[in-house]
């Protein structure tokens, strides 16, 4: 299996969408740094809303946060600044303190774009050849781009990170993407296989589908196109979509894809724990990135 060919599944523009130089809508100062909101038109014609935490200096490391879904289509990239109950806070003020620079782009369906219907959307674009989620994907990656052509951004120092929706984003980006060093995943990490064969896969809204991709890949061996990049998952087993059987299969196959960068590959695991982040889940994540970014 390549990358080009679960590219070619999502049918998408993956790697050729530009968001161009973006519009400012508003600016305060978080971390004594400028923070704004933005409006970027991208080649697609969309627009897309984000957050920018500027870096702090030159040569900084950057942060791609990646929003949940939840079925909270009204949170969006709000999430980056107002957290949601999945989370213990939100990340903005942890990120920040850490140093980074921050990028959070609204997905479709979420926030200012949610007049567009998850299931409407995803039927439409699969009725002609293409996916929800190659196109959220395709956004996010240029995203990075966007993050590595700053001038104050090292751009061999950008990390991928989220819950959810976005833990997914995160760590398919860092096996599509090789500029994303690291990625840090949240509660959302399990063969998928083994979700539909227990009915489980039905709690993931359609934005997830890839037609064809089982019968080319799974799970843990999609996460292990990253290798030897860093990945870590911090995962519930009392998580609906996390369930202990299909995490086990998830996490032994990328393990046998990092078997020799054993160190690069990092899990957190709590038995008692549902989806939702816990405070010793967060400050692993944060741990890994220190480390790895």
């Amino acid at each position: 299996m390549k990358v080009q060919d679960v590219i070619a599944l999502l049918g998408s523009d993956f790697g050729h969408v530009d968001l161009g130089p973006p519009k400012i809508t508003a600016r305060q100062t978080v971390a004594d740094r400028p923070f704004e909101q933005l409006i970027f038109n991208a080649s697609t014609g969309a627009d897309i809303p984000a957050y920018f935490l500027h870096p702090p200096g030159p040569d900084a490391p950057a942060i791609l946060y990646c929003h949940a879904h939840g079925g909270r289509y009204d949170i969006g990239k709000s999430e980056l600044t107002d957290g949601r109950p999945a989370l213990t806070g939100p990340y903005l003020g942890d990120l920040a303190a850490a140093g980074y620079a921050v990028l959070c782009l609204e997905m479709p369906c979420f926030g200012a774009r949610a007049g567009q219907k998850e299931d409407a959307t995803a039927k439409a674009l699969l009725w002609h050849g293409k996916t929800l989620f190659g196109q959220m994907l395709a956004e996010l990656s240029a995203g990075i781009t966007y993050l590595a052509r700053h001038p104050d951004i090292d751009p061999n120092r950008i990390a991928t990170c989220g819950i959810s929706m976005g833990g997914t984003h995160a760590w398919w980006l860092a096996a599509l993407d090789p500029r994303v060093r690291a990625a840090v995943s949240l509660c959302c990490f399990a063969d998928l296989a083994r979700l539909i064969e227990t009915g489980a896969h039905d709690g993931h809204g359609n934005y997830m589908t890839v037609p064809g991709l089982l019968d080319l890949t799974s799970t843990g061996n999609l996460a292990g196109l990253t290798a030897p990049r860093a990945q870590f998952h911090g995962v519930g087993l009392q998580d609906w979509s996390t369930p202990m059987d299909a995490f086990a299969i998830a996490r032994a196959e990328s393990e046998h894809n990092y078997k020799t960068n054993s160190d690069q590959l990092q899990f957190h695991v709590e038995n008692d724990t549902g989806h939702t982040e816990t405070d010793t889940m967060r400050r692993a994540a944060l741990q890994f990135l220190s480390r790895h970014n």
